[in-house]
């Protein structure tokens, strides 16, 4: 015998971002994704100094001049905090293939700590740099 044959209502075939209540490790997420894809950028501020460097004194200080800016020196202030939080968010996600940090209290500190840690890291960063420079 044949199953009763149901109305057919139409359903949605997966969840849409509208339904979602957004919380902190789905921002942290997608902030990982989105500063992965940005150091692609930030390779190419490297090889650009790397190939100015190899080019000789004019090219060089071409270069030197622009990350010496006020744009340049947002720039590669932007970039290094692209580079810690990929790089804290990368250790969050070894913490949790460890098989740790799944409950919620820890999933929530866990992605509060990349976020704070970040720029923490980013400003200790540059601190130094400006210091010792």
């Amino acid at each position: 015998m044949a199953p009763p044959v149901r109305p057919t209502v139409a359903q949605p075939l997966s969840p849409h971002l509208q339904i979602y209540r957004w919380t902190w490790t789905m921002a942290m997420s997608v902030f990982h994704r989105v500063t992965g894809t940005a150091l692609y950028g930030g390779s190419v501020l490297v090889a650009v100094w790397l190939v100015a460097l190899a080019s000789g004194p004019r090219a060089y200080d071409a270069v030197a001049w622009f990350f010496g800016s006020l744009v340049g020196r947002l720039i590669l202030f932007a970039y290094t905090w692209v580079l810690m939080h990929h790089l804290l968010g990368g250790l969050r996600h070894f913490i949790w293939d460890a098989g740790i940090g799944f409950d919620r209290e820890r999933r929530l500190g866990l992605a509060r700590a990349t976020l704070i840690g970040s720029v923490l890291l980013t400003v200790v960063i540059w601190a130094f740099a400006l210091i010792l420079r």
